[in-house]
């Protein structure tokens, strides 16, 4: 079954428990992903969360309750998930820009969110197919020593501060404290430690000979699993790597042969030849 029909079953579980506690890892499981990757891919190929998707629908299903039936506010707002009514009208007004109780009462249509239907995108994304193809690699085990930086997919978090993070590291001069370094130069950024709720480990650093005893606070030793890589060029202005990669989960991957094994993905930056308003780097993803 491909990425669309796995993610759609999803989508059926979604909605056949809306009304439950929902939990990103039950989600998730309907589509034969890990909780993390299944948010990666539905947000690269919908452009919008899983939470953000299910409040939605919450929402959108809450309001034509307020329509078609005499039920309390209050209740209905239980009913969606909402600990109180307080708490559910800031959500619908900021959703809909509108009081639950001042719809119920006019004649306005919302722009609401109706069930999506990820068939529709692979349809949208057939056209796409032939930008960017990558080489298909084998790679040998990368010994890494790198500072260790968190962030989180949520509303694109990691996109916001992931730039922010190299600065930091350049800035105070922390390829210095990498001791045994094979290949000067070459900076790796390393995506690792995903966690169900979004958040995961972004590390930059550069590879080793072998792994050191004694670190400087806050840098770690990792490494990256030798196996087989798609690596796609993302060279180009800053904000190219971000296209890339919404690229690989929302376009190639669920279109091509390949399933994305488990481990961190990664990108190399070749520092001397790259400058300001252009980045000489490749991003891999691994695959199986």
């Amino acid at each position: 079954m491909d990425y669309f029909k796995r993610i759609q079953c999803a989508i059926e579980f979604i909605e056949l428990n809306l009304r439950e506690d929902l939990k990103i890892a039950e989600i998730a499981s309907q589509a034969y992903f890990s909780a993390f990757h299944f948010q990666r891919v539905f947000q690269a190929i919908s452009g919008f969360t899983v939470q953000q998707y299910i409040r939605r629908r919450r929402l959108s299903e809450a309001a034509k309750r307020l329509k078609q039936s005499n039920q309390k506010v209050l209740d209905i707002a239980i009913e969606y998930q909402y600990n109180s009514q307080e708490a559910f009208t800031r959500a619908f007004e900021k959703s809909f820009g509108i009081t639950p109780g001042k719809y119920r009462n006019c004649d306005i249509e919302l722009s609401d969110q109706s069930k999506i239907n990820f068939l529709d995108y692979k349809k949208n994304a057939a056209e796409e197919l032939e930008v960017n193809k990558p080489v298909i690699l084998q790679l040998e085990t990368t010994k890494i020593v790198g500072y260790e930086y968190k962030t989180n997919l949520n509303n694109e978090q990691h996109y916001k501060e992931i730039p922010g993070f190299y600065e930091h590291f350049g800035a105070h001069e922390y390829f210095m404290c990498i001791p045994n370094k094979i290949a000067p130069g070459m900076s790796y950024g390393i995506a690792c430690r995903f966690e169900d709720n979004g958040a995961f480990s972004f590390v930059v650093g550069e590879a080793v000979e072998e792994e050191s005893k004694e670190l400087a606070e806050g840098f770690i030793y990792m490494e990256i699993p030798a196996g087989k890589y798609a690596e796609f060029d993302a060279s180009g202005s800053n904000g190219r790597v971000q296209s890339i990669r919404d690229f690989i989960y929302g376009t190639w991957l669920p279109n091509s042969n390949f399933e994305r094994r488990e481990g961190p993905d990664f990108e190399i930056t070749d520092v001397m030849n790259s400058y300001p308003d252009h980045l000489d780097m490749k991003v891999y993803i691994p695959i199986e």
